[in-house]
């Protein structure tokens, strides 16, 4: 298999994965009782004519998660 395939299939697998996240991620803005990107420690400034949010509790979430993802693959595939 050449280079340029496996990169193909990567990017494919990755393209799946991400419209698989983004569909989750609208259903569960559904779902009551899930509050993804609303946690307590995240940072919403709302002021006249302007408002930030920064998800800092929602992303240390979310990579933690991640994190045990891999490392689970990884200790599977050895």
């Amino acid at each position: 298999m050449s280079d340029l395939s496996l990169l193909g299939r990567l990017l494919v697998m990755a393209g799946i994965g991400l419209a698989a996240i983004g569909a989750l991620l609208l259903l569960a803005e559904k779902v009551p009782g899930i509050r993804l990107f609303r946690l307590p420690g995240d940072i919403r400034i709302e002021r006249e004519g302007a408002s930030i949010y920064i998800p800092i509790v929602s992303m240390l979430l979310i990579s933690g998660v991640l994190t045990l993802l891999l490392w689970l693959f990884g200790w599977m595939k050895k």
